[in-house]
């Protein structure tokens, strides 16, 4: 599977151990993300991400201090449905119910060990359609 993937400043450790992982499971990452610490604006790596699942239909993952701004940001390019999540329960459900397609996670909350199981659980747990279809229809503005 090809996973876009961008980070800002806060989340480098955390990148560092999201890029293994995917690679070792045997996924294609296009990194949109920074590789270090110097302070960036997240928008500038959120935007491209975002406009390349909409494109391309691949997953995301952003990775902020919070995962609040790069959320915000994905989530105003169409078909994009970025959700933050912090345990692998969220992270599934955000998939079942929401077809969430960009996973956020914010690098100062969540221990890397967690967020590899968020990563895991939101890539391999399917949108369950139905009723939860219909909803996700009624999310788009125009």
């Amino acid at each position: 599977m090809r996973i876009q993937l961008a980070n800002d400043h806060a989340a480098g450790d955390l990148r560092a151990a999201l890029l293994a992982w995917l690679n070792k499971n045997g996924h294609e990452v296009v990194d949109h993300g920074t590789p270090d610490g110097t302070s960036v604006d997240y928008p500038d790596h959120a935007h491209p991400l975002a406009e390349a699942v909409h494109t391309d239909g691949d997953f995301g993952i952003l990775i902020c201090g919070s995962a609040n701004g790069v959320a915000m940001t994905a989530n105003k390019h169409q078909d994009v449905r970025a959700a933050i999540a912090w345990r692998p329960d969220i992270a599934r459900l955000a998939r079942q119910h929401n077809d969430a397609n960009v996973l956020c996670l914010p690098a100062r909350y969540i221990a890397i060990s967690d967020a590899l199981d968020c990563v895991s659980e939101f890539l391999n747990t399917p949108f369950e359609g139905g009723r939860h279809g219909r909803r996700v229809e009624k999310i788009a503005c125009s």
